[in-house]
């Protein structure tokens, strides 16, 4: 049986969950089952999970509150966090996945929400054909090393940059 991949999309540029949502597309297009784990969206209206409800093979799960840093209580998202990270290792133990998909999972090692050890760990015992996609800044270089491959988007230029509204379609 083949070994899945640990591929990390990270940097400061726009597409790091688009990329891994196009994977998850491609994936399921082949009739794999995939389970994406949402930590800091929460409940915002993205197109990209409107779209996904007419894809069978694609489980999301959202958690989170939006911005950790607008959190009027801090203790909010860290709980989120925790539980996102715990359905994440449970979707993954179940070995009913081809694709797990841990968008913002990055962003939210930096806050110390959960250890990069933790997701070193969690890689180790995952079952040896689940491919996991790990997305959002500020990746930590141990989980980059244990990655197969790793994509930086770099940001040259964006509109927010010119005070542009985000665009329906284009950024959510």
């Amino acid at each position: 049986m083949a070994r899945g991949r640990i591929i990390v999309n990270t940097g400061d540029g726009k597409g790091k969950t688009t990329a891994a949502f196009g994977t998850a597309l491609r994936a399921s297009g082949h009739g794999q089952k995939v389970a994406i784990v949402q930590f800091i969206k929460g409940s915002w209206n993205y197109g990209e999970a409107s779209a996904l409800e007419h894809c069978p093979n694609i489980e999301l799960r959202r958690f989170g509150s939006g911005f950790t840093w607008l959190a009027d209580d801090a203790s909010v998202p860290r709980a989120l966090a925790r539980e996102a990270w715990k359905v994440a290792r449970d979707l993954a133990a179940s070995d009913r996945y081809d694709l797990l998909v841990l968008d913002e999972l990055n962003y939210v090692v930096t806050e110390g929400y959960v250890a990069a050890d933790e997701i070193l760990n969690f890689l180790k015992v995952k079952p040896a054909r689940l491919s996991v996609i790990i997305t959002g800044r500020n990746a930590a270089p141990e989980v980059m090393e244990a990655a197969d491959t790793v994509t930086e988007m770099r940001s040259l230029k964006h509109a927010f940059d010119e005070g542009a509204a985000a665009k329906k379609g284009i950024e959510y």
